[in-house]
């Protein structure tokens, strides 16, 4: 592009984005002096004090908003005819809206209406667009442009003329854009959204939308779009209902944490299922039987009983000395209190004060010394341990933590809760030794959805005095983003959809790529168990746009085994180089995925290598790695921020490297836990250049 003739426009062109960065720069300036009247004033009435931090919150936010950091700050431009006629209007087109101080309008918002044709419009569907322009960007100088014509003597790069081959807006920027070297983190595609993404990008926020993409689609970095369109748009009320994004695991978060910040928007809450579920320790381990089983539907059964199995009656006389007498309490007097609660609609916790004034109603009359209340005698009973203990007994409060401590360390709760639901194995695969104290108690990665099933049934823990607080509540959201939400379980996709507050939800995914026992066939496998809402919509990303050609037709062999009924996405790019097949013998391996990484460093100096094993094999090369001298990271410690990751197979879906070495691919097919279609992660996870070494047969889909 560097070496073609200079676009006579440039000049002029920088200049008015030059005049962009200055008005930005003078916007900034103000609200930091806006900020500063304000410093260092205290005191006021209590309405001063909240306006005062509310105006200094909002300006905060502006200015948060308003750093672009490294990011170009407008990449393009369209000429566009007025509804009316005359002359086309000029309206330069960025990450965020700029105007100078008479109110100019020097940059469009690219989420704005006004600049949706930058993104939609055809040679058949011009959206009366005579140009598009494409900026090449490098920090703040424009390095090339490339103009595409519309009309009927100049449809150009943009025309739609039924061709097989995708049609690309913006072709030269784009793949400019694809070839560039990872950063280990994922970047905005603000400047290259092509059509069929712009769509789901600005679909209504109703409903269940789901996105299915292949390999290198894009469909994760659409999803992070549409929610900072969503905020943009319906900024009230989202606001205040909040924008949630959940991913697969943290090194995915880690991976994608630079995206909604570039676009202007910081106020997102990203988070794994386990960050939903506060103030519990995770560690433990299960069998993969038990993992399976505890993202089972049954579960929620298994649950119920659990609850109710601790709501238990007295087998024997209760006799409490009082005073100059007793308190008696007999079985059947605690059997109809207990059977009366359960009739109740209300949860367990909710009932834990009526069930403890029924038991003290029922003592009153024999509390003969005194005159009582229901209040006063509550408080005087309260503060006798063994009444304290009958409660407990009778009816306990229960956190969800609480509940499954004491249900997976019995295997007399567990027999009781999953008799009949599970079979004894199952129900043998859910034990695990009970630790003493609740702070010790430490749960596994499967049990979170357990957990939030378990809170959602018990109902928010009365704090001291019974009282059960609002902010005890699930948080909900005004929308929701799932991503790789094809691997999560029944017992997840409950959790997930427990979180909307109205049912929008946008969940990312491909069928191809879902692995584990709960994998869907069908996306109508997954919107059955989101929120019910007519709106609910599947919308399909065809065109993979950073894996080459060479690379995906590769990795397609596996789909006929993997995945039948899925399609691979049309590659749009041709790679640099076939897939480099090495095998060897068992004792070399490592050192031919040493010396192979080095030669990819070497090639892709300025971009990511990544080295994708089967988890099982992950220590074991990760030490003839340390031996060999290589200086590289760990995907579940530094993400991809190092040069070269060794990434276990498992952590490596929705990452993205320059340079990728699978090793020993048929550790991965083999795998109960990835099979062939974890194989087809890994191989589709490079940009630019693919590795294969193995010792043992290749896949019989991969042999020539």
């Amino acid at each position: 592009m560097s070496e073609q003739p200079k676009h006579p426009d440039l000049p002029d062109e920088q200049a008015h984005v030059d005049r962009a960065y200055a008005a930005l720069v003078d916007v900034r300036t103000r609200a930091l002096a806006y900020r500063n009247l304000t410093a260092g004033q205290r005191g006021g009435t209590h309405q001063e004090r909240f306006e005062r931090n509310y105006f200094d919150e909002k300006l905060v936010q502006m200015l948060n908003g308003l750093d672009i950091g490294d990011a170009a700050l407008v990449f393009g431009r369209i000429d566009r005819t007025p509804d009316a006629g005359g002359a086309p209007e000029a309206f330069h087109i960025g990450r965020l809206a700029v105007a100078d101080r008479d109110s100019n309008q020097l940059i469009i918002d690219w989420r704005a209406p006004v600049a949706e044709p930058f993104y939609r419009a055809t040679g058949r569907e011009t959206m009366q667009l005579v140009r598009r322009r494409h900026f090449m960007m490098e920090s703040r100088r424009i390095v090339a442009i490339e103009d595409e014509l519309f009309g009927a003597h100049h449809l150009g790069i943009g025309r739609d003329d039924g061709l097989d081959a995708p049609q690309l807006r913006g072709q030269s920027t784009l793949l400019a854009a694809l070839r560039k070297g990872r950063s280990g983190q994922l970047g905005d595609i603000v400047a290259t959204i092509q059509a069929e993404q712009d769509v789901i990008i600005r679909a209504p926020n109703k409903g269940v939308l789901v996105v299915q993409g292949g390999p290198g689609t894009g469909k994760t970095v659409v999803a992070l779009h549409r929610a900072a369109y969503l905020l943009y748009t319906y900024r009230f009320p989202l606001a205040d209902q909040g924008v949630l994004v959940i991913g697969p695991n943290r090194v995915f978060l880690r991976y994608i944490e630079r995206v909604l910040p570039s676009l202007g928007e910081s106020g997102v809450r990203e988070a794994v299922l386990a960050d939903l579920v506060r103030d519990v320790r995770y560690g433990a381990v299960d069998s993969p039987l038990a993992r399976r089983v505890k993202g089972d539907l049954r579960m929620v059964d298994v649950l119920q009983r659990a609850i109710r199995a601790r709501q238990r009656p007295l087998k024997e006389p209760f006799e409490l000395p009082y005073g100059g007498g007793f308190l008696r309490l007999q079985p059947s007097d605690t059997a109809r209190v207990v059977k009366e609660a359960q009739r109740r609609t209300r949860r367990h916790n909710e009932m834990c004060r009526a069930v403890e004034g029924e038991l003290v109603a029922m003592s009153m009359s024999m509390m003969r010394e005194e005159e009582y209340t229901l209040s006063t005698a509550r408080t005087r009973l309260r503060e006798i341990p063994e009444f304290r203990a009958l409660i407990f007994r009778v009816w306990p409060s229960l956190s969800a933590a609480e509940l499954l401590r004491d249900l997976f360390g019995s295997k007399a709760l567990l027999k009781v809760a999953g008799q009949g639901i599970l079979t004894d194995a199952e129900i043998i695969s859910l034990y695990r030794p009970r630790a003493e104290t609740l702070d010790g108690a430490t749960f596994s990665d499967a049990d979170v959805a357990l957990l939030d099933e378990a809170r959602h049934l018990l109902g928010p823990k009365p704090r001291k005095g019974g009282i059960i607080e609002e902010a005890d509540e699930i948080e909900t959201y005004g929308h929701i983003v799932v991503d790789e939400v094809q691997d999560l379980t029944p017992m997840q996709l409950r959790m997930v959809g427990r979180r909307s507050l109205n049912g929008a939800m946008t969940v990312v995914g491909d069928i191809a790529q879902a692995t584990g026992p709960f994998a869907p066939s069908d996306w109508s496998d997954v919107l059955a168990l989101l929120p019910k809402n007519r709106d609910a919509a599947v919308a399909e990303l065809s065109v993979g746009y950073r894996i080459p050609r060479q690379i995906m037709e590769f990795a397609a062999r596996l789909l006929p085994t993997a995945a039948p009924q899925q399609t691979p996405p049309t590659a749009v790019r041709e790679g640099d180089a076939e897939p480099l097949i090495l095998g060897t013998t068992r004792d070399r391996l490592f050192e031919v995925v040493a010396n192979e990484a080095r030669t990819l460093v070497s090639l892709l100096a300025d971009g990511r290598v990544g080295i994708v094993c089967a988890d099982n094999i992950f220590d074991e090369l990760a030490a003839a790695l340390d031996s060999s001298g290589l200086t590289y990271g760990r995907a579940g410690a530094s993400a991809l921020e190092a040069t070269l990751t060794l990434v276990p197979v498992s952590l490596v879906k929705g990452l993205e490297m320059d340079g990728v070495i699978v090793v020993e691919p048929l550790d991965i097919y083999e795998s109960s836990d990835s099979g062939p279609r974890g194989l087809y992660v890994a191989l589709t996870r490079s940009t630019q250049r693919l590795v294969v070494a193995h010792s043992r047969e290749l896949p019989v889909e991969l042999r020539d």
